[in-house]
């Protein structure tokens, strides 16, 4: 498992016609030029650009989930309105259908608002909670919360929204980061949907941006590409190490029933 990962690290520092022809992991010359060149970007834009672009996308799917999620998983959790429980089988359902089966009237809709070539498509949705896996989980987790915590603050005087504000985001904590771990690895991996929506290279992520630097023609970067990926890597791996404890925690409680 960790092979490819040391394999691709070590590359980004070997000469582009170095990397397939000499299979020791130990570089004849090491250098730094792929580094360079991969910061140096393409077309004019560099690859600085390219990170704000990804960290503007994945901030603003986790503000949206975070927030759209939160709110659903708290009506669900504990309000009580009509069709509620059909509602949220509904919900359910969605989680059973491919992204596959939805991605061609998606399309369709969001090109008739014009909103192809922006990021929209991948942000706006995030704040319609659109994110079933989500909703279930913080849902779950709600629903290991005494009631007693609602009573008391209805003595208090505390209305549905005070309630879900100063009770209900404090003790979703762990939840709550586990939705945006999520989401942010997510968000940063995602290849298809932002190759689907987005054509301006200015607008690129990350995942768009290692991929131009392959040719369809053969004349590929290998060392450049190898190199950006690893700077890639860093903010997934770190993500993950300070807040794996959040993650394990929001998992193993959110399973829990009250």
């Amino acid at each position: 498992m960790i092979y490819p990962l040391l394999w691709m690290f070590i590359s980004s520092f070997k000469e582009n016609t170095e990397i397939f022809t000499n299979t020791s992991l130990i570089p004849s010359k090491i250098t730094f030029e792929n580094y360079k060149q991969g910061w140096a970007g393409l077309s004019g834009v560099t690859f600085g650009q390219f990170f704000l672009n990804t960290f503007f996308l994945v901030a603003m799917c986790i503000i949206g989930n975070l927030i759209s999620c939160s709110m659903a998983a708290y009506a669900f959790g504990r309000l009580h309105f009509f069709l509620k429980q059909a509602f949220f089988a509904i919900m359910l359902m969605t989680l059973m259908l491919p992204f596959h089966v939805t991605v061609i009237p998606q399309y369709i809709m969001f090109n008739k608002f014009g909103w192809i070539n922006t990021y929209l498509p991948l942000i706006l949705p995030k704040f319609l909670g659109v994110e079933a896996f989500f909703i279930f989980l913080i849902v779950q987790f709600i629903r290991s919360l005494p009631r007693e915590l609602d009573q008391a603050a209805e003595i208090d005087g505390c209305g549905p929204i005070k309630m879900y504000w100063y009770i209900m985001i404090p003790l979703t904590v762990p939840a709550l980061m586990t939705t945006s771990i999520f989401t942010f690895i997510w968000t940063w991996n995602d290849f298809f949907s932002q190759l689907l929506y987005i054509s301006d290279i200015q607008l690129f992520p990350i995942a768009l941006a290692l991929r131009m630097f392959t040719d369809s023609m053969g004349d590929n970067s290998w060392g450049a590409l190898f190199a950006m990926s690893i700077l890639s890597l860093i903010p997934v791996f770190a993500m993950f190490i300070f807040f794996q404890r959040y993650l394990i925690e929001g998992i193993s409680t959110g399973g829990l029933k009250g």
